[in-house]
């Protein structure tokens, strides 16, 4: 566990008045890493859009050419040849109308949901289960496909789903703070990457207001978006 010394510690690294360069950004979060467990990093990046217009929502999924550094619990939903293509691939749990019943009782046991195209009135019915937590199933996000084996081999190498929030924040993992900052970079540039391709037409003015990054335990650390230069 924590203690207060070690939090205030951490904090007293960073400046929050002033904005750091990705190399300064990510050496800051390896030097106020304190925890006894691999924290999760996280970048967050504050968008010029308006997330109340659909035309301004930015969605859609990134591949991590790092990893994330956890292992994925993917539930597939599919019947016949479909269903034995996910559990080759890996899918931790693999179903149909057996699995929906499940969920409906309760079980959860799992950080991702795919499903076939022809599964999704099943899927359906769950909407109130999945919604909240983010695990329903979408076209644009690559989770209903016919393609279930390469979806599942994607997600389980690193592929993660990114979405504005109703403030038009995107979070986004980056991997842990046991990697090297060099992994991290590259993830991190991934992900902006993408985020800039997915701009909105619609969306005026600055695009990359702020970004954050930081670890589970330590503090934000502001990443200075007018020196982000392409590699």
């Amino acid at each position: 566990m924590a203690t207060g010394k070690q939090i205030r510690n951490a904090k007293e690294k960073v400046d929050r008045s002033r904005v750091y360069s990705l190399d300064e950004a990510l050496a800051l979060l390896k030097e106020s890493n304190f925890a006894k467990f691999d924290e999760t990093v996280d970048v967050s990046i504050r968008l010029g859009v308006d997330p109340r217009k659909a035309d301004q929502m930015v969605r859609g999924t990134v591949a991590l050419p790092a990893g994330t550094g956890k292992d994925v619990r993917v539930a597939v939903f599919a019947t016949g040849d479909a269903a034995d293509e996910a559990r080759a691939a890996g899918a931790d749990i693999v179903g149909a109308d057996d699995l929906a019943t499940e969920v409906e009782g309760g079980m959860m046991d799992f950080d991702l949901v795919i499903a076939t195209p022809d599964m999704m009135p099943v899927v359906g019915r769950l909407g109130r289960v999945l919604g909240p937590r983010g695990l329903m199933p979408n076209p644009k996000t690559g989770t209903v496909t016919p393609d279930v084996g390469k979806a599942v081999e994607d997600f389980k190498g690193g592929k993660v789903e990114y979405r504005t929030d109703r403030y038009g924040n995107v979070h986004v993992p980056l991997g842990k703070s046991s990697f090297e900052p060099a992994a991290l970079e590259q993830n991190f540039r991934a992900v902006i990457d993408e985020i800039q391709r997915a701009k909105p037409a619609s969306a005026k003015g600055r695009y990359l207001k702020k970004i954050t990054v930081s670890s589970t335990m330590g503090p934000g650390v502001h990443v200075d978006t007018g020196r982000l230069k392409p590699e």
